[in-house]
């Protein structure tokens, strides 16, 4: 379904919106079936509007289905071509600033956790891993705070149930484009698959790290662009492009570069070639998990691009928070385990390691709202490209916080994955806008 991405009316206006509509017995079955097609057009889902349908038809249990159908239907009739520009407008200027924010706070976030483990000697990577992922569920009330802010004329009670309900439309409208009729354990499932990608993803790293070169790590782990892309085929219907191929080929060999392009032989000495041979395998193993989270998240939990990009970003910081949530509630067990076996001894981060872990926890959950915002408005595919500029990012920063240049190999590699996003950026708007005018055959205008 499609909603415009400006202010939205005040309750009282809803509701009598809602109750003039309610009074329209006669045109409701017209209304449905109506419904019923424009899901088809939309989703490209006949299975998923078949399903719409015999829950708008279930009289009894699903009044409110009915409800959100009939509001709907005047949402998809009061869409324009013109509003369909805007609303494209709007997702890539959000999308820019969410890019913004993911690559500052990576950032951030990367020199504070070097300087922790390096400097302060605080190395309990699970603990690191279970605090700044677990942090991700502040974006809720956070984003809810920022919404308080912006509607002030609006009771706090009435503007959360209108904030709830918001969100659960459309969750509802992500379950029924998946062919979902259960939207409460539809995401239950999905909530399972994504948090476990996810923390297998994440741990590979922290293992990887003392078992290979810190050159393999990079290389190996930011391959994952390369496989968000080849999943993106069989499970998000990407057609193969050759420009989005040669992008993506071209980041992954600028980092290679960046990884490989210096102190190699230095490294390989102090590196056991069997452990460095099970830490490439695992953190391999990583990377291809991080590339299906991403794809996985994208395919499961994003509401389709006919959702106005504000709405979109709501539910990517709800999902988000979901995740952190769901991060604290289960992924706690290996803790106690890790500190029996010796593995890592628990010890709560105080003074200034405490502090800079705050540092930490706020950077990761900002570039991690600002991530999934961004695959959510774009892709998969040039979110992980995008992501890849923070190495070089990063390179520059230490540059200028140690005096020591950048080596020609940094550079390189830099130039290549920035060249790799503007290109795969390109083609990205390129597809979107001919998505765009494909979809604006369906208006009445």
């Amino acid at each position: 379904m499609i909603e415009s991405d400006h202010h939205s009316p005040l309750l009282e206006e809803r509701k009598a919106k809602e109750a003039a509509r309610d009074e329209e017995e006669e045109e409701e079955e017209e209304e449905e079936d109506e419904f019923k097609g424009d899901m088809s057009r939309q989703y490209r889902n006949p299975q998923a509007a078949a399903h719409y349908g015999v829950l708008a038809n279930d009289h009894e249990e699903e009044g409110r289905e009915r409800s959100a159908t009939r509001q709907a239907i005047q949402r998809m009739r009061s869409t324009s071509p013109g509003s369909m520009a805007k609303m494209g407008n709007a997702r890539w200027i959000y999308a820019g600033i969410a890019l913004l924010l993911s690559l500052v706070s990576f950032v951030v976030q990367t020199e504070n956790a070097a300087y922790v483990q390096k400097e302060l000697g605080w190395v309990k990577p699970y603990m690191m891993l279970y605090m700044t992922h677990g942090s991700w569920f502040m974006l809720f009330p956070l984003q809810f705070a920022l919404l308080r802010l912006r509607k002030r004329h609006i009771a706090t009670s009435t503007l959360f149930r209108a904030h709830i309900n918001s969100i659960k439309a459309t969750a509802r409208t992500v379950a029924i484009q998946n062919g979902s009729t259960n939207t409460f354990t539809y995401f239950l499932r999905t909530m399972a698959l994504i948090v476990a990608s996810l923390t297998v993803a994440g741990s590979t790293w922290y293992i990887a790290i003392d078992m290979t070169t810190p050159s393999d790590l990079t290389a190996i782990y930011n391959s994952n662009a390369f496989f968000a892309y080849a999943f993106s085929v069989p499970l998000l219907g990407e057609r193969p492009r050759r420009g989005k191929i040669l992008s993506v080929l071209i980041a992954v060999v600028g980092v290679v570069i960046i990884a490989y392009g210096d102190s190699r032989g230095k490294e390989l000495e102090d590196v056991n070639a069997a452990s460095r041979f099970w830490g490439n395998v695992i953190i391999g193993v990583g990377s291809v998990m991080y590339g299906l989270y991403e794809v996985i998240y994208k395919k499961l939990a994003c509401p389709s691009d006919e959702i106005g990009p504000g709405r979109s970003v709501v539910f990517a910081n709800t999902m988000g928070a979901c995740i952190g949530a769901s991060t604290v509630l289960v992924m706690w067990f290996p803790i106690p385990i890790l500190h029996v076996t010796g593995l890592e001894t628990f010890v709560w981060p105080t003074g200034e390691v405490g502090r800079m872990m705050w540092i930490s926890v706020i950077s990761n959950m900002t570039f991690s709202g600002s991530f999934l915002v961004l695959i959510a408005l774009t892709s998969p595919v040039l979110s992980s490209v995008a992501a890849l500029l923070t190495i070089f990012l990063v390179a520059l920063v230490d540059w200028f916080w140690t005096g020591v240049p950048l080596s020609p190999s940094a550079i390189v590699g830099g130039i290549l994955i920035m060249a790799a996003f503007g290109m795969l950026s390109f083609a990205t708007w390129k597809e979107a806008t001919e998505v765009k005018d494909d979809m604006s055959i369906y208006s009445d205008d």
